[in-house]
């Protein structure tokens, strides 16, 4: 399902605009395997945290960063996501598209791609949670007056670094390397399921595709970035995100939320 699938082509659709327009694009499909068996009935984006769905969170984090236009890609539940979130909040533009069977995380993010192809956008895994503010590096994003900018990650230190893509630095510090879930992490520094694109991502998944034949994951692509565009990096410090897509991050995401730590502002 869907609306306004249609596809059309970027280029034209910009003409005119006198700013870039940041879309989002929230991946809640695969199997929620990590999750199982409560993910047997229902979306895990649909679980909750202190009785707070977790897709709320995603929402409010595109809400507060001023992005009014949101691709939502679910599994066999999307018609319940979609009952949800509903139309959205006034002014926002919801589209909702199934992903039929769960082939990785970037044959997802290809089903968004009719609707944010030469835009820029926010690419958010919905387990994620985060109180990380994003309005200043959307805002970056929207002005079109500027070179394509590159990508934003979140970085924070983990106990568990080799379940996360993985950031490698120098000993002068600067950003070297993102390794997906590796047996000997370089550091305790993991990437968030948060991410912001420029309009050069399509790009760069075309020409990592055509260079690997087996899944290509979220760290691939930024690594081409680091290879040939820019990846700024944003270390959370005192704020935080988890991810809940695991019986501990459920818990570790409902005390956060119980404190307080992690809330709900914008509800739609």
């Amino acid at each position: 399902m869907g609306a306004n699938q249609q596809s059309e082509n970027p280029l034209v659709r910009r003409q005119g605009r006198d700013c870039m327009e940041v879309k989002g694009v929230l991946l809640a499909g695969g199997s929620g395997s990590r999750l199982f068996p409560l993910t047997e009935h229902t979306n895990k984006a649909l679980l909750t945290l202190n009785g707070c769905p977790i897709i709320d969170f995603a929402m409010d984090t595109f809400r507060r960063s001023g992005i009014k236009e949101i691709v939502i890609i679910g599994n066999r539940f999307i018609e319940n996501i979609a009952e949800h979130v509903g139309e959205g909040a006034p002014n926002e533009v919801i589209h909702y598209v199934e992903e039929h069977e769960p082939e990785g995380v970037v044959n997802a993010v290809r089903l968004a791609r009719p609707f944010v192809e030469g835009d820029r956008m926010m690419l958010y895994f919905s387990d994620n949670i985060t109180n990380w503010d994003f309005t200043a590096d959307v805002q970056l994003f929207s002005k079109d007056d500027i070179a394509p900018p590159g990508a934003v990650i979140l970085l924070r230190r983990v106990d568990n670094p080799s379940e996360f893509g993985v950031c490698a630095f120098s000993s002068e510090g600067d950003l070297i390397d993102i390794v997906e879930k590796p047996a000997e992490p370089p550091s305790d520094m993991a990437v968030g399921g948060i991410y912001l694109y420029d309009e050069l991502f399509w790009e760069f998944l075309d020409l990592k595709s055509s260079e690997k034949s087996e899944d290509i994951t979220i760290s691939d692509l930024n690594r081409v970035y680091l290879s040939k565009s820019n990846v700024h990096i944003r270390d959370v410090g005192d704020m935080t995100w988890i991810d809940c897509g695991t019986p501990e991050g459920l818990r570790t995401g409902s005390r956060l939320v119980k404190d307080g730590i992690i809330s709900v502002v914008n509800r739609g």
